[in-house]
């Protein structure tokens, strides 16, 4: 499964409390506050709510042996 690379980049202040509480809940705190989450439809859900104050990138799986 893959993951996914969360970037605070832009401040929620002015945005409705609902996006706010979102961006607070997927773990990011401070501008430029970076996360790895896993993929899966409930962090993708919390991402489509506030695409426009974080920045997403897929990172692929590392094979362990």
């Amino acid at each position: 499964m893959s993951k996914l690379k969360i970037t605070y980049t832009k401040s929620v202040i002015g945005y409705a409390k609902d996006q706010k509480e979102t961006v607070f809940s997927l773990g990011l705190r401070k501008l430029n506050h970076s996360v790895i989450k896993p993929d899966n439809p409930a962090v993708r859900g919390m991402i489509f709510k506030v695409k426009h104050l974080v920045s997403v990138e897929e990172i692929a799986d590392e094979v362990t042996e």
